[in-house]
């Protein structure tokens, strides 16, 4: 499982960024196709927005990795 933590100044973070600072795509760019192709889920469920809002203690899924967000 990867770990992505929020900044501390900050109280979440888009699931694009969160997929770049994951590093599973290089790119925003990246993130959006991926997103937008439905190979992301948030908590279980496929995920469209890239600019969702993530908290801590949310889990991410894509391509066979999981990310978990933190606080």
């Amino acid at each position: 499982m990867i770990t992505v933590n929020i900044r501390e100044d900050e109280t979440f973070i888009k699931l694009g960024q969160a997929l770049k600072k994951a590093g599973v795509v290089a790119t925003g760019v990246d993130a959006k196709f991926v997103i937008q192709d439905g190979q992301v889920t948030l908590n279980g469920k496929v995920e469209l927005q890239r600019g969702k809002k993530l908290y801590g203690g949310e889990v991410v899924s894509y391509n066979g990795e999981t990310i978990e967000i933190v606080k």
